[in-house]
């Protein structure tokens, strides 16, 4: 056995309770269905490197302070170079590959991993390994880290399928995988499948039988444009970003008591709404504050500094929590616009990507000027608390509104007229909010933490700077080059003024496309939005494009659209609007014998997915089939009925929910009270994430709660009885009364079974209750909270 490479059988603090069950059982299946039964080349970034970084990078990897025998498996030279005699990889020959050897062994001394890691590989993995080698080993660098690069559209041996040149990359891919695309979805399907996804909202009665009556390929861009430019699509959008940012109204530690930040929320909601271009909506919310004459909204946008979460519990360290919110706020910066786990290099450097401790530290130093001390002092466990720095603010809508009843008054000469309007104009002035901004300091010092310890000073000095490996090739800074002027000047160069850094120009180099970072945030937001669409991305990663994360199925597709989104001026409508146009998200979600056996996790995206909605959405919907849901956009966090006691355990203060009885109750998910430690109990059966961190992905889980939370919840009872009283006056008969709540609560009639059923529990039913019992029975469809 070479003593260069020597089994490490004691000590080891990396064990396999490490990584995720569910990420080595998707690793198995991948690549025991990627070498199933051709002779294919493995490629290094889809199939070889997930499997050695999950197996093997953690011990021979970019951690230098943790590398054994000097080796690392993800670099070539270091991985083929001659050891004496023997190469760990020898490329062409991997009988002569040590690693070969090693993973193949018997002796528990020397097989790799390590068995007492429990990641030992099985015969499809070890055979992925072999045929990489013997066809050359050829490495690649890490896909994610390379600038998507323009790919030409193929020509699929079917030309009159696709509708734009998405379908010829999926239609291409599909011939040579021998896999035939599904049918369209009926139009029924189709348009209750656009309204969801572009809204969260069902369509109504009418708008579905005006579809289905005209579902031509022009009727449907009309739709999909008018889509598009309503408030119920901005709320729609701004519901997954506030997970990504881990937007809540409370602070999330000790008291978890609620801070002022709701005119954040209304400001992303105009922003989707203006369509607001990508880069203007990061530069605004990261450094707003920096641009020259900042504007009221562009304040409001810097909350997103101020989103994580904070504490003023007494005996608090300052200095303690200065070094928390530093690393709450890398861990959320690289993750949102890198699709990156930077914070894993907190204590270390990373051990499966390129990120050293120095580059963690490096990104913390752009927020080194961000005012958050005051609140350590300030701060009280008064509803809300104070997180100063805060201004008093009304929303864009409300300032127009405001504008409007002022110059209605000016040119109004009725007296009782006037009156009113004075009102109205009193009441809007006095709904002003509190809101916390970004305000700019004298930079704190920050230091290298060695192990992450805060008490630890040794640590060199570092300076705000993007991840060194990241900066080869880009411009030093220039220090006699003006700056922009203008709060919505157009992106320039990173690093046109000052030889210190700030967050502006972080900002900017998350969207250069030439000198910075550009090309990759768009890869990351195209994966994204494509998950939005299709309910999985082009990557399953949708939070980590490293070492951990999962290759592209579609690599040239994902390339092309980050392309595009970037070039047509970080334009997200017209992204959405490409992919939505294309055939292949028009498809049919229904499943075949054909695509069982051949993509059953629909990596090839031969069909549509089908999921449940997420849990805004959920509510959303049903209250819009009752008729129930109020509209209104912006505005104040809102307080649905829940149970009784449910806070019971929240201190400092005590408290009391108070539900609203108004039609404030009714208002849209978006809109409900986050409370990070007691979220309310509805969003919590469906799986929305209590936003202590950066949410890409939610789970979606199916469990008895759910169901009971849809039969019992105050709000859903409420819901049936209103859709009850629809029902019974939408006809004449009880089979057309049937035939329109099917078609209100799923967008289609219903079959000769189901009406059936239903005449038969009309008739076993009291008359005062049984449409309130129909209409109980339908809302819990699991069809109703479906999308497909």
């Amino acid at each position: 056995m070479p003593s260069q490479w020597t089994s490490r059988k004691s000590g080891n603090q990396y064990s396999a309770a490490s990584h995720p069950v569910n990420r080595l059982l998707l690793l198995i299946a991948t690549f025991a269905a990627s070498v199933s039964a051709d002779d294919k080349v493995p490629d290094f970034n889809r199939d070889v490197r997930p499997l050695l970084s999950d197996r093997c990078i953690s011990c021979h990897g970019p951690d230098e302070n943790q590398r054994e025998a000097n080796l690392r498996l993800d670099d070539e030279p270091s991985a083929t170079r001659d050891r004496d005699g023997y190469q760990v990889i020898a490329p062409g020959n991997a009988k002569l590959s040590e690693l070969m050897k090693r993973i193949t062994s018997d002796d528990p001394d020397a097989v790799m991993p390590p068995p007492h890691l429990g990641k030992q590989l099985n015969a499809n993995e070890i055979d992925v390994l072999r045929r990489w080698i013997d066809a050359g080993a050829e490495f690649k660098p890490h896909w994610a880290y390379v600038k998507p690069e323009p790919h030409q559209t193929p020509k699929p041996k079917q030309t009159d399928w696709s509708v734009n040149w998405i379908d010829n990359f999926i239609l291409a891919r599909l011939e040579s995988e021998n896999v035939t695309p599904s049918p369209d979805a009926v139009p029924s399907a189709l348009i209750r499948r656009l309204y969801l996804d572009l809204t969260g909202l069902p369509p109504s009665h009418e708008e579905t039988a005006a579809f289905v009556n005209e579902p031509s390929h022009e009727n449907y861009e009309l739709t999909l444009d008018r889509l598009l430019a309503t408030d119920a699509h901005a709320e729609h959008l701004t519901a997954y970003w506030l997970d990504l940012v881990r937007f809540a109204d409370t602070v999330g530690y000790h008291g978890d008591q609620d801070h002022n930040i709701t005119p954040y929320r209304d400001w992303v909601v105009d922003a989707f709404a203006d369509n607001m271009p990508f880069d203007q909506f990061t530069r605004e919310q990261l450094a707003g504050d920096l641009l020259d004459n900042p504007t009221v909204d562009q304040k409001i946008a810097t909350g997103y500094n101020r989103l994580l979460q904070t504490t003023h519990e007494g005996g608090l360290q300052p200095k303690e929590y200065l070094a928390i919110y530093a690393a709450d706020r890398v861990r959320n910066v690289s993750v949102v616009w890198m699709g990156a786990t930077v914070g894993c290099a907190q204590c270390h450097d990373h051990k499966y990507d390129p990120y050293t401790a120095k580059d963690f530290y490096s990104l913390a130093a752009f927020f080194a000027d961000v005012d958050e001390a005051k609140h350590f002092k300030s701060g009280t466990n008064s509803l809300p608390t104070k997180r100063l720095p805060e201004i008093t603010v009304h929303s864009r809508r409300e300032r127009e509104q405001l504008a409007k009843l002022e110059s209605e008054l000016l040119s109004n000469k009725k007296k009782s007229r006037s009156v009113e309007l004075k009102k109205q104009i009193e009441s809007l002035k006095k709904s002003s909010r509190r809101t916390m901004i970004t305000v700019a300091t004298k930079p704190r010092t920050i230091r290298v933490l060695p192990r992450g310890n805060w008490l630890d000073e040794t640590g060199p000095i570092v300076q705000p700077s993007w991840p060194a490996f990241q900066t080869v090739g880009q411009a030093v800074p220039d220090e006699t080059a003006p700056r922009n002027s203008g709060p919505n000047a157009s992106v320039r160069h990173s690093l046109t003024y000052g030889a210190r850094r700030t967050r502006l120009d972080l900002a900017n180099w998350f969207t250069d496309v030439e000198n910075g970072n550009g090309l990759l945030t768009a890869r990351v937001f195209a994966n994204r939005f494509w998950y939005l669409l299709f309910g999985r991305g082009l990557s399953r990663s949708l939070d980590d494009f490293g070492g951990q994360g999962f290759a592209p199925d579609h690599p040239e597709l994902l390339d092309r659209l980050a392309i595009q989104f970037a070039h047509d001026g970080w334009n997200i409508r017209k992204l959405l609007k490409l992919i939505v146009m294309s055939r292949t998200y028009r498809q049919s979600s229904t499943w075949t014998d054909e695509l069982r056996e051949n993509d059953p996790t629909n990596s090839l995206f031969a069909r549509q997915s089908t999921f449940r909605l997420p849990a805004e959405s959920v509510r959303d919907s049903i209250l819009a089939i009752s008729g129930l849901l109020n509209r209104t956009v912006g505005g104040p966090s809102v307080k649905p009925p829940q149970p009784t006691g449910y806070y019971r355990h929240l201190n400092f203060p005590t408290r009391k929910y108070k539900a609203d009885t108004d039609t404030r109750q009714w208002r849209r998910g978006l809109y409900v009270h986050w409370q990070r430690q007691f979220l309310h109990p509805m969003l919590k059966a469906f799986d929305a994430p209590t936003r202590e961190e950066c949410t890409a992905e939610r789970p979606r889980s199916n469990t008895p709660l759910a169901a009971l939370t849809m039969l019992n919840d105050p709000s859903f009872v409420a819901a049936a009885r209103a859709f009850a009283k629809r029902i019974e006056a939408a006809g004449e008969t009880d089979d057309a009364r049937l035939k329109f709540a099917m078609q209100l609560a799923c967008s289609r009639d219903p079959d000769e079974s189901e009406l059936r059923l239903f005449q038969q529990l009309l008739h076993e039913q009291p008359n005062e209750t049984k449409w309130f019992t129909i209409a109980r029975l339908i809302l819990n469809l699991d069809e109703v909270i479906t999308r497909n």
